[in-house]
């Protein structure tokens, strides 16, 4: 079917108004001297519906379930992850222009604005996926998307063993954790994985409890019968209406959580999340940006800084909200692992550092540090 063609059906059909339904395609088909067979009638109108309605040209890399990223940078430069790095896709776009549309149509599904007065868009598109979208001249040359793709439903804890994301000792020792209700916060680098671990130890949390979740975009899906979701709302065009992470989590507190989880914790909520913490809602977790474990406290003290919280009361509050942090790592090779998990523990200055319970190197060989002792004492008398 060529692109003429196409574009022959797609005017026919602005004209005469309606959906393209297989009779209106064949309709324009006919229009245009053509008669071809159902199959083919068929064909047009799963690829004007895709263009209409859907992604486009990227509809196959939504459906593939093994896709994670799909990032354009260009009509001919589509790109994919499936969890071994990033590959490039023969899958493209005709020109420019049709990036562009293919972005401002996907801003608008999602109820934000995209054009020359704001070149960029950050939302979520009603399947779950992450939309982000950058338009000239902010970005040169084409248009750009990223596209987060959200897995229909969370990983399993014997799945996640099969794909080398931790091994069996690990998996136990995250279960104790969290039937002891120790609070931990998941850390890691873009695209790690931290979202998807925490979904799958979600659904391993008690049946009976209820588990509130704030977030910016809703990106967790965890496998239990009791989760309350609340997601921010960005300000409208008169700038009113903004609901932030920091307003979520004070309205969660509200709620009654047998267990508060902030999907990342990236600016000021990081104040309430340690005051929860620290007043009786046990089990609480997040995720958080970090390099490495031991780089935790120093990045939630930066956090805090934002609330005006200073450095010696963020980790006056540190120090009794969390209990361990579990870090994970993406090799270049694309695979993600649970490298090391830590606990924290006050210094001789009164600050608080980590110290390595459990490490994991590339090649699955694991080592217990001098943390393991204490991770141990904490799992056994939150569990009694």
């Amino acid at each position: 079917m060529s692109a003429e063609l196409l574009d022959a059906v797609r005017l026919h059909l602005a004209e005469h108004g309606g959906e393209p339904t297989p009779a209106r395609v064949a309709a324009a088909l006919r229009a245009q001297g053509r008669l071809i067979g159902d199959s083919e009638v068929l064909d047009v109108v799963a690829v004007l519906r895709s263009e209409l309605v859907g992604a486009g040209p990227l509809e196959p890399l939504l459906a593939d379930p093994d896709v994670t990223d799909i990032l354009v940078n260009a009509p001919d430069q589509v790109w994919v992850d499936r969890g071994r790095g990033l590959e490039r896709s023969p899958i493209g776009f005709a020109d420019t222009t049709a990036v562009r549309r293919l972005a401002q149509r996907l801003a608008t599904t999602a109820g934000r604005r995209l054009d020359d007065a704001r070149p960029w868009v950050d939302a979520r598109l009603p399947d779950g996926t992450r939309l982000h979208a950058v338009l000239p001249p902010v970005v040169v040359g084409s248009p750009c998307l990223s596209l987060r793709v959200v897995r229909a439903r969370a990983f399993t804890l014997a799945e996640l063993v099969a794909a080398g994301t931790l091994d069996e000792e690990t998996a136990a020792l995250l279960r104790a954790m969290l039937h002891a209700r120790l609070s931990f916060m998941i850390s890691g680098g873009t695209g790690s994985g931290k979202t998807t671990l925490l979904s799958c130890l979600l659904g391993l949390v008690d049946p009976a409890a209820r588990i509130v979740l704030a977030e910016d975009s809703a990106e967790l899906r965890p496998d239990h019968p009791h989760v309350v979701r609340l997601e921010t709302r960005p300000a409208n065009q008169e700038g009113a209406g903004q609901v932030t992470l920091r307003d979520l989590v004070r309205q969660a507190l509200r709620m009654r959580p047998d267990r508060l989880v902030v999907g990342e914790v990236r600016g000021a909520e990081v104040l309430d999340l340690l005051g929860a913490l620290n007043t009786g809602h046990e089990g609480g977790c997040g995720t958080v940006h970090a390099n490495a474990a031991a780089d935790v406290p120093a990045r939630l003290e930066a956090l805090g800084s934002t609330a005006g919280l200073d450095r010696a009361a963020l980790h006056s509050q540190l120090s009794a909200a969390l209990s361990a942090v579990v870090h994970l790592v993406r090799d270049v090779a694309g695979r993600r692992r649970v490298a090391e998990i830590h606990v924290l523990s006050r210094r001789p200055d009164g600050l608080v550092g980590t110290v390595p319970a459990l490490l994991r190197d590339a090649e699955g060989r694991l080592e217990r540090g001098a943390g393991w002792q204490r991770l141990m004492d904490l799992c056994a008398v939150g569990a009694s």
